[in-house]
C-alpha cells in the first residue's frame, strides 16, 4: 500500500486518531467565528446601518463574496476530518469541491472590493496585500486540487490545510482588531494596516506549523 492511501489510517487499519490539537484548532476558529459574527457582521441584519453607505459602491458584489467566503470558512474543518473521509468519501469530494469553487470565487471578488474601496479613501497598500492574500489562497487551493487529482492525498492535505490557514485570516483581523479596541474610531490606519499584513504574512507558517504537528503526532508515515 501506498503512502498516499494511507493516509488516515493508522495500525490495524483503523483511522488514525487525530490528534487533539486538531479539535483545539477547529474550537479556535469556531468562537473567532462567533465573535467576528456577533461582533461585525450585524449590519446585515440592519438596512438602516450607516456603513451600507460605504458598501453602497460595491454591494452586490458582497452577495457572491459573502456566500463563497462562509463556504469556505465553514466546510474547511469538515475537510480534515479522516472519519469523514473514510466513511463517506462521496460528501468529502462533494464539500471539497464547494470549498475549491468558494475559495477561487471569494479570492478576485475580494480584489474586486478593495480597488472600489481603494476609490472612497482606502490606502493603495491595503488593495496590494488584498491581491497578494487572494493570490495566496488560490495559488494553495489549486495546488490542493491539483494533487488531489493526482492521488497524491498526502500533499493534498499539506495544501489544505495552507489553504484554509489563509482563509481564516478573515476571522483573525477581526478578532485581533476587535479584542483590541482597534477597530473604534478614531482608527489608527498605520495599526490596522500592520494587523492586517502580519496576518497576512504569518498566514502560510501557521499552516505549516500545523501540518508540522499533524505529522508528528499521526501514526502515518511521510511520503519521501
Amino acid at each position: 500500500m501506498s503512502a498516499t492511501s494511507q493516509v488516515g489510517i493508522g495500525n490495524a487499519g483503523k483511522p488514525a486518531g487525530p490528534p487533539r490539537g486538531k479539535y483545539i484548532a477547529m474550537a479556535i476558529v469556531g468562537a473567532m467565528f462567533v465573535y467576528v459574527f456577533f461582533h461585525n457582521e450585524q449590519f446585515l441584519f440592519n438596512r438602516a446601518h450607516p456603513v451600507w453607505q460605504h458598501y453602497e459602491p460595491f454591494k452586490w458584489w458582497l452577495l457572491p463574496h459573502g456566500v463563497a467566503g462562509l463556504c469556505t470558512l465553514v466546510l474547511g474543518p469538515l475537510q480534515f476530518s479522516n472519519r469523514l473521509r473514510l466513511k463517506y468519501l462521496r460528501l468529502h469530494r462533494t464539500t471539497g469541491a464547494i470549498y475549491v469553487t468558494g475559495a477561487l470565487v471569494l479570492a478576485p471578488i475580494g480584489i474586486v472590493i478593495q480597488y472600489f474601496d481603494e476609490s472612497q479613501g482606502a490606502a493603495r497598500s491595503f488593495t496590494i496585500e488584498t491581491m497578494i492574500q487572494s493570490g495566496l489562497l488560490m495559488i494553495t487551493t489549486a495546488l490542493g486540487l491539483y494533487y488531489a487529482m493526482r492521488g497524491n492525498i498526502w500533499r493534498h492535505r499539506q495544501w489544505m490545510v495552507r489553504s484554509y490557514a489563509i482563509a481564516v485570516t478573515f476571522l483573525q483581523i477581526r478578532v485581533i482588531l476587535g479584542v483590541f479596541g482597534l477597530d473604534h474610531p478614531p482608527i489608527d490606519w498605520h495599526v490596522l494596516e500592520t494587523v492586517v499584513w502580519g496576518c497576512t504574512a504569518t498566514a502560510l507558517l501557521v499552516g505549516d506549523i500545523a501540518n508540522q504537528i499533524y505529522e508528528r503526532n499521526s501514526r502515518l508515515p511521510a511520503r519521501a
